[in-house]
């Protein structure tokens, strides 16, 4: 595989069009062992292109650079996708009647659990300023 394990595809179900700019961030869940808080991690970063896809949120995998940075998907493992739409829709000159999907932040945050590493997982997001939707892509 030559392109990130995790992509995602965003568009604008109100305009049409693919929403571009979109500030998405990834983590990794680290479970606690003693009773503690688990807590989601940063694993990756980046912003949405004219098409509203982002296709290199990590490197390839099994890939040097993937290796050096511990990236490769766990079986097992639970991540998270945020996508910050606020400000997405701010420059659009739009207001976004859930600008919190979690309190306190305005952003909507999708966990997922990667049952087979080898496979490619695309989340493709459908926003509107009224209502968004998600599903596991191809």
């Amino acid at each position: 595989m030559s392109k990130s394990p995790i992509t995602c595809h965003v568009l604008d179900a109100s305009t049409g069009k693919p929403a571009e700019g979109v500030f998405i961030r990834l983590q990794i869940l680290e479970v606690s062992q003693n009773s503690g808080p688990d807590i989601f991690h940063p694993l990756a970063k980046g912003w949405t292109n004219a098409d509203g896809r982002c296709l290199d949120l990590l490197p390839p995998t099994g890939s040097e650079e993937a290796k050096k940075e511990d990236t490769d998907l766990k079986a097992g493992q639970t991540y998270k996708i945020v996508f910050k739409t606020k400000e997405y829709f701010e420059r659009t000159n739009r207001q976004s009647f859930y600008p919190w999907v979690e309190v306190p932040r305005n952003l909507i945050q999708i966990s997922f659990v990667i049952n087979n590493p080898g496979e490619h997982y695309h989340i493709p997001l459908l926003i509107s300023p009224h209502s968004f939707t998600t599903y596991r892509g191809s």
